[in-house]
C-alpha cells in the first residue's frame, strides 16, 4: 500500500511541475494555478494525514489478529490437551465396560450351564410322568381324581356322588343330582392314546382320534343317558387335559363334521377342567336357586296359614270385643240405677225437722201425739 501512496505522490509532483512550466507561460493564471497548488497542498496533508491513520488501523489489526491467532493457539492447545483427556477417560471407561461385560458372560455361562442341568432334570421328570402315565388306566385314574377335586371344590356334598350305578349295571364316574331327582351322569374316561399319537404320525393319527371320540361318545349316550332312571337327555365328557380339548374342538371327520358338533348331537358335552368348573359353578347357582325358591314356596305356605290362623284370631277377637261392648252397656246401666237407688236411700235416711208454729197460735203437736189423743 505504501507503494501506491509513493506513486501517487509521484504522478502529484508531476502535476506540480507541469502546472509550474504552465504557470510560466501565463500570469493570468498564476493565481488559479497558486491556489490549486494550495488545494494540492491540502490534499497531499490529507493524504499524508489518512496514510498516518491507515498506518495506525494496520498496526491494530496486526495487534488483534496477533492476539486472536495466539488465542486460537491457546484454544488449540487445550483442545488438544483435553482430547487426550477424554481420550484417556474413553479408554479407562472402556477397559471397565469390558471386564464388566467380560463378567456378565462368565455369569450367563453358568447360569446356561444351569439352565442345562435343570432342562436335564426336567428331561428325566419328564420321562417319569410319562412312564408312569403310559397306561390308560393310570390316566383314567388320574382324570378321576381331578373330576373329584372339581366336584369337592364346587358342589356340596349331598348335591353328587363318584361311581353311580345304575340300574343297567353301568357304573358312571360321577352323577350330580339336581332338582325333582335328576340325574347328570359325568364321564371322565378318554381316549388319549390316539391324541398321543397325532405328534407322531400325523394326520393318519388324526382320523384314528377322531373315529376314537366318536366311538366314545357313542357308548357314552348308551350306557349312561337313561330317561328311565330319572337321568337328563344329555350327559357330560370330561376330556382332562386342555391340548386334548383343544384338538377336539378343531377336529372334524371325513363328512367335514366338527367332533363338537357331533357330541351336540349325539348329547354329549365335551368339557375340558377349566369349562366344566364353570359347568358346575352354573349348577351349583342353579341349585342355590332352586333351593331359595323351595325355601320360599314353604315360607310362602306358612305365611298362608298363618294368615288363616289370624283371620280366626280376628272373627274371635270381634266376638270378644262385642261381649265386651255388651258388658259394658249393662255396667253403665248398672252404674246408673245403682245412683238412682243411692239417691234414693239418701233421701229416705235424711231426718224431719220439725216446723215452728207461727206467732198467736197454739203449737202443733206431733202426729203421733195426735193418733194417741184420738185413739184415746
Amino acid at each position: 500500500m505504501s507503494g501506491i501512496l509513493i506513486a501517487g505522490l509521484l504522478l502529484v509532483a508531476a502535476l506540480v511541475i507541469w502546472v509550474a512550466l504552465q504557470s510560466l507561460g501565463t500570469q493570468k493564471k498564476s493565481q488559479a494555478v497558486e491556489s490549486q497548488m494550495n488545494e494540492l497542498r491540502h490534499d497531499l496533508q490529507s493524504v499524508a494525514t489518512a496514510q498516518a491513520q491507515a498506518t495506525g488501523q494496520l498496526t491494530a489489526l496486526a495487534s488483534t489478529v496477533t492476539q486472536r491467532l495466539d488465542m486460537v493457539g491457546k484454544s488449540l492447545t487445550d483442545g488438544v490437551v483435553q482430547s487426550a483427556a477424554i481420550s484417556a477417560q474413553g479408554q479407562s471407561a472402556m477397559r471397565e465396560e469390558l471386564k464388566s461385560t467380560q463378567g456378565m458372560m462368565e455369569r450367563i455361562h453358568k447360569q446356561l450351564g444351569e439352565f442345562q442341568e435343570l432342562s436335564r432334570g426336567l428331561s428325566n421328570a419328564q420321562q417319569s410322568l410319562e412312564s408312569v402315565l403310559g397306561g390308560a388306566k393310570t390316566r383314567g385314574i388320574l382324570g378321576e381324581v381331578t373330576l373329584e377335586r372339581l366336584l369337592e371344590d364346587s358342589l356340596p356334598p349331598s348335591q353328587y356322588t363318584s361311581q353311580y350305578r345304575f340300574a343297567s349295571g353301568e357304573c358312571v364316574d360321577a352323577a350330580i343330582f339336581l332338582r325333582d331327582k335328576k340325574i347328570l351322569a359325568i364321564d371322565s374316561k378318554f381316549p388319549l392314546d390316539a391324541f398321543r399319537r397325532i405328534q407322531t404320525e400325523g394326520e393318519e393319527a388324526r382320523r384314528a382320534f377322531v373315529t376314537a371320540v366318536k366311538l366314545h361318545t357313542d357308548s357314552i349316550a348308551k350306557k349312561y343317558i337313561l330317561p328311565g332312571e330319572n337321568t337328563l337327555d344329555l350327559a357330560l365328557m370330561f376330556v382332562p387335559s386342555e391340548s386334548v380339548y383343544y384338538e377336539l374342538l378343531h377336529s372334524a371327520d371325513s363328512k367335514s363334521l366338527q367332533l363338537d358338533a357331533y357330541c351336540r348331537e349325539k348329547r354329549i358335552v365335551a368339557v375340558s377342567p377349566n369349562t366344566l368348573y364353570a359347568h358346575l359353578c352354573v349348577i351349583a347357582m342353579g341349585l342355590r336357586g332352586m333351593q331359595i325358591e323351595e325355601n320360599a314356596q314353604r315360607l310362602a305356605d306358612g305365611l298362608a296359614g298363618l294368615k288363616k290362623h289370624f283371620a280366626n284370631f280376628s272373627e274371635t277377637f270381634e266376638k270378644i270385643g262385642t261381649h265386651l261392648k255388651n258388658v259394658q252397656q249393662s255396667y253403665q246401666e248398672a252404674d246408673k240405677r245403682l245412683d238412682k237407688t243411692g239417691t234414693a236411700l239418701e233421701g229416705m235416711l235424711e231426718p224431719v225437722e220439725p216446723s215452728k208454729p207461727l206467732p198467736g197460735t197454739q203449737e202443733t203437736l206431733p202426729l203421733t201425739s195426735l193418733t194417741s189423743k184420738n185413739g184415746g
